[in-house]
């Protein structure tokens, strides 16, 4: 499976790191770890990352991308990460490159580049570029090691979800060979300044269930303005807080913003990708995302939600 992408690596002397946009733990640490993998073990070549910004993740070291001009495109290869979709991927100068290359977990759409290694079986797509290293015989420099652990963490719900595997924990075992702080991970991942404690009380009053086991919180474009905090955070950083209710499998965050109602949707059983699907997004069999275009549209998707649990 990684061969044509060593390959392609192999012949490209510059090479550009793309992933999804509004980027999480597991798309920064990919695309983080393979920039670190890369000069460590092709040390005369050109690596760089392009995106937009890290957001609540700016924490993680080299977080913050570089300046690529639309010339650093020409004859290189451009590594698209953690992408299920061409709309999700941030900087669409990908195109411009000569060649392009995609390491993904997420449910497959469609092909993307010219070479492709995606496997729905790895937690993270961190994971997926750990085995990368691994099976190519690669050197993890620290940074990289502590990059996609990171992502690792992040995607697995700290080693919860059930995509986690023994596969996981050989992988985690294997950056863990390189030494790193796993306090400073935890510490910048986990903890809580007061107020984002108490932006979750909010949203825990905000809570309505449906029929079937479904709950959903919705908040206004109004309300999103009020609360003076960036849709991400109310949308992917709020969704779960309906985790964990019992009697509750499937739950939506739905987000109000200028451009539409972000919606992210979650379960602990069912798989809720297909009406991601539906609805125009995508992700995960019990974790997705859509975008659209206003209320009636989210109140649409909640009844094909609330439907699907009438067959569970």
């Amino acid at each position: 499976m990684f061969e044509p992408i060593l390959e392609a690596i192999r012949r490209h002397d510059r090479i550009v790191l793309h992933r999804h946009v509004n980027p999480d733990g597991d798309a920064l640490g990919s695309q983080i770890g393979l920039k670190h993998i890369l000069r460590e073990n092709f040390p005369h070549k050109q690596v760089r990352a392009v995106g937009d910004g890290a957001g609540r993740y700016a924490f993680m070291d080299d977080s913050a991308m570089d300046d690529v001009p639309d010339a650093f495109y020409e004859g290189a290869l451009a590594i698209i990460l953690d992408t299920s979709a061409a709309h999700l991927i941030s900087d669409g100068r990908y195109a411009l490159a000569a060649a392009t290359a995609r390491l993904d977990h997420h449910i497959f759409c469609g092909q993307i580049a010219q070479a492709e290694a995606t496997d729905t079986g790895y937690e993270s797509c961190c994971g997926l570029v750990a085995d990368f290293a691994r099976t190519c015989g690669l050197r993890v420099p620290p940074l990289a090691a502590k990059s996609l652990f990171t992502g690792m963490v992040t995607d697995s719900g700290r080693f919860r979800y059930d995509a986690t595997s023994a596969r996981t924990f050989e992988l985690a075992a294997f950056l863990m060979q390189t030494p790193f702080d796993l306090e400073e991970i935890y510490a910048n991942l986990y903890a809580s300044d007061y107020e984002q404690v108490r932006l979750r009380a909010q949203y825990a009053l905000k809570i309505r269930f449906a029929q079937n086991g479904v709950a959903y919180i919705y908040t206004t474009l109004e309300e999103a303005r009020a609360l003076g905090v960036d849709a991400f955070t109310l949308s992917r950083g709020m969704v779960n807080v309906m985790a964990d209710i019992r009697g509750v499998d499937v739950w939506v965050n739905f987000t109000e913003t200028e451009r539409g109602v972000l919606c992210e949707l979650r379960s602990s059983r069912r798989n809720i990708n297909p009406i991601a699907v539906r609805y125009g997004g995508g992700g995960h069999a019990k974790a997705s995302g859509a975008t659209l275009p206003g209320r009636e549209a989210a109140m649409r998707m909640l009844r094909d939600l609330e439907e699907m649990g009438e067959d569970a």
